[in-house]
């Protein structure tokens, strides 16, 4: 796990750039769009450097010169608070990494370098890349060597908050993968502007310190609630079953600090305001497992992105429900003078620093916090009520299934009963190159799992079989006993990961492949 520390000084963590940007910093950082290329216009890259970690020209490439960016994987220091400190992976020496202001359609052209023990792998979350690109072992990404590098070249889009980060398997060391502090925020520029605004903030939930434990937080916030026919039966029996073999309950991920952007509650800068403003907030949950939620007392959300897709219909939410890798952007009117807290709905979480101070121009105290009504999130609010997804050229069933305790002490998970191996990695499912499809998915756990379609973007298009349409994302919440359908155009060739963005559960199984022809 991450490695406490005790406080240590003059540590700059954090570009305090990355919390508040201006209109003009994020939209004018980058020239005009290049005209006429698609968003999944086909990337190059290099191929693994040599050993010394030079990076070498594939066939075809042109990647000599400066590269735009270089992103530096390193053990770091990230100061959460005055007496605490934690030692863990980042990028570039800071938490979150450095904001990658990009240009949709102009190729950009990006060093990795590794200076760790152990190889490592970079995923473009959220982007249409191709697989060599993408930073997935499993779909044939070569990996960033230990205490090497590799020079990438792609062309960024789709347009939107997207953000990147290691794509590693932890397993039973909880100091790898997503249980580190290495993730990083992409702002691709749109076409179109993502609706009226002062000012933008961005910011980053992140839990440090992971520990094992046997408790499992029960969340119960989804829309709409009611269960899938014999969802929940199923789930029951395969837990008798493995109780009668001797097995227990897997383990749970639990943590011992929450922040935002790096800091704990009431430990760095807040976030200033002024009477009458209009805010855009772009909110990643970078979370290895943990579901969090947002609240600012006084205050509503319009959300207007899901995952830096602009929704059909922005609506008004009192709370944000945001998945591990989810991303929402939502506005709020600055219309409520004071000092609040902007934090966690669960008072643990909060009390231990999953919040942040928001601080009206003039007004000074103690910050407040006031818990909101209940609040069930809902991804149809955000969709087109008059809208009906066009019918896929093929359905394709997906049961998920969990085997408790089966791995390592961690529960063992299931995709139409299949556990995915990372000895041979063999495509489940071959899509046809355009075809349309449709997942129906259903859960046999009591978990929600955050399902994440890589080099992609996805269209809900029915919950709990309740039709809808509008809503784009590249993870959704399937909900505990619940179904959803999603559909897809299979557009990228080769091979694309899907998976349960919880770190446990795609370490222990809960991923497949899709092979496009």
């Amino acid at each position: 796990m991450a490695k406490i520390i005790g406080r240590t000084k003059d540590f700059s963590h954090v570009d305090p750039a990355l919390m508040t940007l201006n209109r003009r910093q994020l939209f004018g950082a980058a020239a005009a769009l290049a005209a006429g290329i698609p968003a999944s216009h086909p990337a190059q890259s290099a191929e693994q450097p040599d050993s010394h970690g030079a990076p070498a020209a594939g066939p075809g490439t042109t990647l000599e010169g400066p590269a735009d960016h270089t992103l530096r994987i390193a053990t770091g220091l990230v100061e959460l608070g005055p007496d605490t400190t934690v030692s863990t992976k980042i990028y570039n020496g800071q938490f979150p990494g450095p904001l990658l202001r990009l240009a949709e359609g102009r190729r950009v052209v990006v060093d990795i370098r590794n200076d760790t023990d152990t190889p490592e792998q970079l995923h473009w979350h959220g982007q249409f890349v191709p697989a060599d690109v993408d930073g997935a072992a499993e779909e044939g990404t070569p990996f960033v060597p230990a205490h090497g590098a590799r020079r990438i070249a792609f062309t960024p889009g789709p347009p939107g908050f997207r953000f990147y980060h290691t794509h590693l398997r932890a397993g039973t060391d909880l100091s790898a993968g997503l249980y580190s502090g290495q993730a990083g925020l992409v702002y691709i520029e749109p076409a179109h502007d993502p609706g009226a605004h002062d000012r933008e903030v961005l910011l980053v939930l992140k839990e440090f310190g992971p520990y094992l434990s046997r408790t499992e937080m029960p969340l119960d916030f989804l829309a709409p609630a009611n269960r899938a026919s014999g969802l929940k039966e199923a789930s029951q029996q395969a837990m008798l079953a493995a109780l009668k073999q001797g097995l227990k309950q897997g383990y749970e991920l639990a943590y011992n600090f929450f922040s935002i952007n790096g800091h704990m509650l009431g430990q760095g800068e807040p976030i200033r305001v002024k009477a009458g403003e209009r805010v855009l907030f772009h909110v990643l949950n970078a979370s290895a497992s943990e579901v969090r939620s947002l609240a600012l007392p006084g205050h509503v959300f319009r959300v207007v992105a899901l995952d830096g897709n602009a929704v059909s219909r922005p609506s008004e939410a009192p709370v944000l429900w945001i998945g591990p890798a989810e991303r929402v952007s939502a506005t709020v009117e600055m219309k409520q003078p004071g000092v609040w807290v902007l934090g966690d709905l669960l008072d643990e979480d909060r009390k231990r620093g999953m919040g942040i101070v928001v601080e009206y121009a003039g007004r000074k105290g103690e910050p407040q916090w006031r818990k909101p009504r209940p609040f069930r999130w809902d991804y149809r609010l955000f969709g087109n009520p008059d809208a009906v997804a066009p019918p896929p050229d093929k359905i394709i069933e997906m049961t998920f299934a969990a085997r408790i305790g089966a791995r390592e002490g961690f529960d063992e998970f299931t995709i139409n009963d299949i556990a995915f191996s990372m000895d041979n990695m063999e495509p489940m499912f071959h899509l046809v190159r355009g075809g349309r499809y449709r997942l129906h998915m259903r859960n046999a756990t009591d978990d929600v799992h955050p399902i994440h379609l890589h080099r992609h973007s996805f269209e809900i298009t029915s919950i709990a079989g309740m039709p809808t349409a509008g809503v784009i994302k590249d993870v959704a919440m399937l909900g505990s006993f619940q179904e959803m359908t999603i559909d897809f155009t299979a557009d990228q060739p080769g091979l694309s990961l899907f998976h349960c963005h919880m770190q446990a559960h795609m370490d222990f199984g809960f991923m497949g492949l899709f092979d496009t022809g």
